[in-house]
């Protein structure tokens, strides 16, 4: 997994509508990038909740709020319409970001092993590179804190 230090790689996503971009639009000013398993699950859910109902103080920092999954962007387009998001949500459906991030790791449920994407949260300076890693994401009051540490950049 990316560390504090570590430059955010610039690998394809898309968002919602299928829009191509790239992590560099965002280069010279904070960012928060965060990665969760599967859009319309009830964590996944109340993640995305949580941070839209802070994007405006997100917003009032100069810091951007994007989360990646990689479901579909139809898949987002509707999560998002369902619960009034306002994030950007993006879809790493190849699966390069959460390569490249590190987040897509073995899991273990009832002792089944898959691999799937470990929820973690990055907050990245405007320079680009890695000021503060959330691994393994409880989402009970997780926005809160990323906020609180975007205030200190």
């Amino acid at each position: 997994m990316l560390d504090i230090g570590d430059t955010v790689p610039d690998v394809g996503l898309k968002d919602a509508d299928g829009a191509d971009f790239t992590l560099a639009r965002y280069r010279g000013k904070p960012l928060v990038v965060y990665f969760y398993p599967k859009a319309d699950t009830p964590g996944c859910t109340n993640e995305a909740k949580d941070f839209t109902a802070l994007e405006g103080e997100f917003a009032a920092l100069g810091v951007p709020v994007v989360g990646i999954s990689r479901d579909k962007p139809a898949k987002l387009k509707r999560f998002a319409d369902k619960y009034g998001l306002t994030v950007t949500l993006a879809s790493d459906e190849p699966g390069d970001i959460c390569e490249a991030f590190g987040t897509w790791v073995e899991k273990s449920l009832y002792g089944r092993k898959y691999m799937g994407i470990e929820r973690a949260t990055f907050l990245v300076g405007a320079d680009g590179s890695i000021a503060r890693v959330w691994p393994k994401v409880k989402v009970k009051g997780h926005a809160a804190e990323v906020l609180e540490a975007a205030k200190a950049l």
